[in-house]
């Protein structure tokens, strides 16, 4: 069988489009019906080794493969929106395949005014959360702990054309801990915004950790231009919970300064800090006791200057040193982590609108 041939039988074979439409924009819905505007495979592979106080850990040496995506994004009619993101390299048995499934919701705009519903991202700001781990290297014990993707609702409202308001109502990302119910919930408001230089993803977040005990969240992700080549993040969030001090005794600090010298390079330095000295066990993301840093170095090669997202060359470094007392957490003391490999996507849409295209002529 032809490549061609089988490349159209398999996008036919999961996606309802009209194959025999006589024009490209009647294939791909750009009407008021179905549309389809984003599918592609995401994909990262990497050498990576690692050392704690001097020692190699042999388990964690080697070629590894580290992450494997399918993304997909349409409409299914005016105002009905629905994107999909599945994990191909997370394990799901047939009972639990949404474990794989890191969101899949339906989304309905009118005006201002917007509701979803599914698998969602909970609604916690900052911008080293929101965004795609396959983008991210070595991040904050925070980060590595939070399940963050969840069933729920939210609804939401453009205050401008640069503000938008979201209340998001999800399973707390908490009910697999010991003594926390099935149907705990988790509370979230968030405001992102974008005014020039600046761009905010700012939340407050309320999430069940056992029967009427709650862990509160104040999330504060900022991002600044310094023009077009430079960019910072920084990013605090405090926790807290009944009997704890409030401010500062729970808390996780980020920094990311990102400069692309050329359009096909990217250096990115990082700085992340999470402590815990509340005295009491009600945050298990960052135990009590825990005082950590790292700071980590990469540099990426785009050499696609128009696709930069279709191949990604890069080596990146992290070194952390503190206390942490959680004994399955992810950063150690004199801890050294390195990696270099490759990103690659293969953009099935672009392939399709090309064929299409051609076949149309």
């Amino acid at each position: 069988m032809k490549l061609k041939t089988w490349f159209l039988a398999m996008l036919t074979s999961v996606l309802p489009l009209p194959m025999l439409a006589d024009s490209a924009d009647e294939v791909l819905g750009f009407n008021d019906g179905p549309a389809l505007t984003q599918l592609y495979i995401d994909s990262r592979f990497a050498w990576q080794g690692q050392r704690l106080n001097g020692h190699a850990v042999d388990d964690a040496q080697g070629f590894r493969g580290q992450y494997f995506l399918l993304r997909l994004d349409g409409q299914i009619a005016k105002g009905f929106n629905f994107s999909y993101r599945q994990r191909l390299n997370k394990y799901a048995q047939e009972a639990s395949f949404f474990d794989a499934t890191d969101w899949l919701y339906l989304q309905y705009s009118h005006r201002r005014f917007f509701l979803s519903a599914g698998k969602v991202v909970a609604a916690i700001g900052g911008y080293e959360y929101d965004m795609a781990p396959i983008d991210l290297y070595y991040n904050s014990e925070f980060w590595n702990n939070i399940p963050c993707f969840q069933l729920g609702a939210s609804a939401g409202y453009h205050l401008t054309s640069h503000d938008a308001l979201t209340f998001q109502i999800c399973n707390s990302p908490f009910r697999s801990w010991p003594g926390c119910k099935n149907n705990a919930l988790g509370y979230s408001l968030m405001w992102s915004s974008q005014h020039g230089l600046f761009e905010s993803l700012w939340s407050v977040n309320l999430f069940e950790t056992q029967p009427n005990h709650y862990i509160h969240f104040i999330s504060l992700g900022n991002r600044f231009h310094f023009g077009p080549r430079v960019r910072l993040d920084f990013d605090f969030q405090n926790r807290a919970a009944k009997h704890q001090t409030f401010l500062f005794k729970d808390c996780s600090l980020v920094a990311n300064l990102s400069v692309r010298p050329v359009d096909v390079l990217n250096l990115t330095a990082k700085y992340t800090f999470d402590v815990n000295h509340s005295g009491t066990t009600a945050d298990r993301l960052v135990y009590d006791g825990t005082k950590l840093h790292r700071v980590s170095l990469n540099i990426e090669a785009e050499p696609l200057k128009k696709h930069p997202d279709w191949v990604r060359i890069f080596a990146a470094g992290g070194w952390g040193w503190g206390t942490n007392t959680n004994p399955d957490g992810t950063i150690s003391d004199q801890q050294l982590m390195l990696q270099a490999g490759l990103k690659f996507r293969i953009d099935l849409f672009e392939g399709l609108q090309t064929m299409i295209h051609k076949r149309a002529k």
